[in-house]
């Protein structure tokens, strides 16, 4: 099938073209992707504090750095 490649604001303009009922359907299927994102982000999130507890943790007190030390060091446990 073929392709064609827009810019992000050639999908817009195409969007701001549709008749009511389809911009509504366009906006459910772009949050719906978002709402998919932002609960396995939750997940992950609720997983990392989980196994940051089980190491002595407390997540929401890690600083940035110390997030991505866990992270990095649950990535490369097998070293």
């Amino acid at each position: 099938m073929p392709s064609v490649e827009l810019t992000n604001q050639q999908v817009v303009d195409l969007v701001r073209q549709l008749p009511p009922a389809g911009k509504h359907a366009a906006l459910l299927a772009l949050a719906g992707g978002a709402d998919d994102r932002a609960r396995r982000m939750q997940r992950v999130e609720s997983r990392l504090r989980a196994i940051a507890s089980e190491r002595g943790h407390n997540w929401d007190e890690m600083s940035e750095a110390e997030r991505e030390a866990l992270i990095d060091d649950l990535l490369h446990e097998d070293r």
